[in-house]
């Protein structure tokens, strides 16, 4: 089988520690090409522009973008028009619009796009998905806390206007909500808490409302000083479930469920995504899934804005 050529966009941590790695792993993919302004990958091509990359490797098949999101549409349109499939991060644009032009334009030139939320692909989100089948939600809570300067060291991109703030992370667990809820589910009110030197939110609180009713509050925070936290809390009439650890472990009741481990051994994050861009360039489709982004549009557009204290970003 031939591999398929990537040509990846944006050098930063997670492309250190999850894309590159496992796209170096997968017997379906080869790493050919890096784009940077600034870092290398050694022993392959590095440019510092998409277009000088795609001028001099018209052999590659893909283009990963992991640049900011601010970026993403400028990458993703250039490949697309280029004829290449593309992999999108999250979150996937800047705007809705953008992401829509990107889903049409792959449909034109009869590409793939695959605009990715990695945690629905966590270990034990299909098993919250499968408990959830058939039961009534009602009632829930999330809480999502990260501190940014562990995750994202020096990237003031995310504090700049389009660089999503406290929903960089906190989207993940939107995307995780909308793929094992039943039903769908709206945005109520929320509060976004500005810093006085940030154009985006540090921490958001937030009442979602499923079609039928049901509550689901979510407490969001990417200044977190103390323990970590990325857990969901879904109660139906006969239980209550909960996805902790970024989706590493699923609970019923407060019982631990033993499960299966991932088929990736040690758990590769990203393994299971690259796996279903091959399926998806293999069978000619694509996958996009504005749902979570959808939601979060809805966050910025209802949110009651709240002033709050200088972050120290050094």
């Amino acid at each position: 089988m031939t591999k398929i050529r990537i040509g990846l966009v944006g050098i930063g941590k997670i492309a250190r520690e999850q894309h590159i790695p496992v796209v170096i792993a997968d017997p379906d993919f080869e790493l050919t090409a890096c784009v940077s302004r600034s870092a290398k990958v050694d022993g392959i091509d590095n440019f510092t522009t998409l277009e000088t990359m795609l001028d001099a490797r018209p052999d590659i098949d893909a283009v990963v973008v992991a640049s900011p999101p601010a970026t993403h549409f400028a990458a993703a349109r250039l490949a697309l028009e280029a004829g290449k499939h593309v992999f999108l991060e999250k979150p996937p644009c800047a705007t809705m619009a953008e992401l829509d032009w990107l889903e049409d334009a792959a449909r034109r030139k009869r590409r793939t796009l695959f605009q990715t939320w990695h945690l629905r692909y966590a270990p034990r989100v299909a098993d919250a998905e499968e408990w959830l089948k058939g039961r009534k939600v009602v009632g829930g809570h999330i809480v999502w806390k990260e501190d940014v300067r562990r995750f994202h060291p020096g990237q003031d991109w995310i504090w700049r206007s389009g660089g999503f703030g406290v929903f960089d992370p906190g989207i993940n667990a939107v995307s995780i909500l909308t793929r094992i809820l039943p039903e769908a589910v709206l945005v109520e009110a929320a509060e976004l808490f500005f810093p006085s030197n940030c154009q985006t939110p540090v921490a958001a609180d937030i009442a979602f409302r499923t079609e039928s009713g049901a509550g689901i509050t979510a407490a969001l925070d990417f200044f977190c000083q103390g323990e970590q936290s990325w857990d969901i809390e879904l109660t139906a009439a006969d239980g209550k479930m909960r996805l902790a650890d970024s989706a590493r472990v699923f609970a019923v009741d407060g019982e631990r469920r033993n499960l299966p481990d991932s088929p990736d051994g040690v758990y590769a994050e990203y393994a299971p995504l690259y796996r279903r861009f091959s399926e998806l360039i293999a069978r000619g489709e694509s996958e996009v899934d504005a749902a979570p982004f959808r939601l979060v549009a809805d966050i910025f557009l209802i949110g009651k804005h709240i002033s709050a204290p200088p972050l120290n970003l050094v």
